[in-house]
């Protein structure tokens, strides 16, 4: 396939073989389309590897956070509990939506806390807003000792976004979305590898190998759950309702 942006005639046309295909550049077919080339590009520019939060790595495209942001907000979980830390810019993240909204706590899991990423987040300001477990997010120590900071009545949100291979991210579904409150979510992040296999940095299993296909399976056996990705609190657009996202599919709701 083929894009050729023309902006003298603002289109966008796409070849394939010997069809041509043409979309005006204020439609959600233009922008879809030059949406999933800039996610590539980002990828293979490391776009990504160029934010903080208050002072600490995210690592995280900032649409993503910002829609789930918007989701805390209109869920306000008691505790947000997040697999994979890496440099803790995402734990700070949440604990700083916390503090502004008055209430709720971060629980932080990673099966390796590096030293100087753990002094860096214990000494953040925030810090009061988040306990770090280490060790592997699906051993049962872990999600026991987990299931013990949690009250009964205390609304829950889960992000996965530790280990990414299929079977990793259908453990960790199995194992959290029984904390998942109704009307709150368990986001399996990173679901974009199945369309990045081939680009710098990936593997060829990736096709497959990836959160979105855990999220598939998990579905077949789990009738708690919708693939639910949360509508906009705020909508102008006359042609967008989805988001740009490295997350497709990761949204899942407990009805």
């Amino acid at each position: 396939m083929k894009i050729e942006i023309d902006l003298s005639n603002d289109q966008i046309l796409v070849k394939n073989e010997a069809e041509v295909s043409e979309f005006p550049l204020n439609s959600a077919e233009a922008f879809k389309l030059l949406s999933q080339v800039w996610l590539r590009c980002g990828w293979d520019t490391k776009y990504v590897y160029t934010f903080s939060w208050l002072g600490r790595p995210i690592i995280q495209l900032p649409e993503d956070m910002i829609r789930v942001q918007e989701v805390i907000y209109r869920v306000k979980p008691d505790v947000v509990i997040e697999t994979g830390i890496a440099h803790g810019g995402s734990l700070i993240f949440y604990a700083s939506l916390f503090k502004a909204m008055g209430h709720g706590r971060v629980i932080g899991i990673d099966v390796e806390i590096r030293p100087h990423n753990r002094k860096a987040i214990e000494e953040h300001e925030l810090f009061e807003y988040i306990t770090l477990i280490e060790g592997s997010s699906i051993d049962e120590a872990v999600v026991n000792q987990v299931k013990s900071l949690i009250e009964p009545t205390e609304k829950v949100f889960v992000m996965l976004d530790s280990n990414h291979t299929k079977e990793h991210v259908l453990a960790e579904l199995e194992k959290y979305a029984p904390l998942v409150s109704s009307g709150s979510y368990i986001v399996a992040a990173d679901g974009i590898m199945k369309d990045l296999a081939g680009a710098p940095r990936t593997k060829p299993d990736w096709t497959w190998n990836n959160p979105y296909e855990a999220t598939q399976d998990f579905l077949k056996e789990n009738t708690k759950f919708v693939q639910e990705e949360p509508t906009w609190s705020f909508n102008e657009s006359n042609n967008l309702t989805s988001n740009v996202t490295y997350w497709p599919g990761a949204w899942l709701k407990r009805l």
